[in-house]
């Protein structure tokens, strides 16, 4: 294995326990909330007015945003990293 895919490897293994604890430690109720929103109920209150700055909206964006990094550093490993390697690597 050369070092570039263990880093790899490391920093997608640190970020898929980082989403995973990010999912765990969102409020299910406001997932309920969102179930009933799809199936036509209504929820105008100042709690639904106010979400993008709750705790929960802070959340779903880093989870959001590390699930990204985790696509960008999958895609480097399997894809930038073999094409450096095969055209003048060591």
């Amino acid at each position: 294995m050369e070092i570039y895919e263990i880093i790899c490897g490391a920093i997608v293994l640190l970020v898929s326990l980082l989403i995973i604890v990010l999912c765990l430690m969102q409020d299910e109720k406001q997932q309920q909330n969102m179930t009933s929103a799809l199936s036509g109920g209504s929820s105008d209150s100042f709690y639904s007015k106010n979400e993008g700055n709750t705790r929960e909206a802070a959340l779903q964006k880093l989870t959001r945003n590390l699930g990204i990094v985790a696509m960008i550093v999958l895609l480097a490993m399997n894809v930038v990293i073999p094409l450096i390697m095969a055209g003048g690597g060591e």
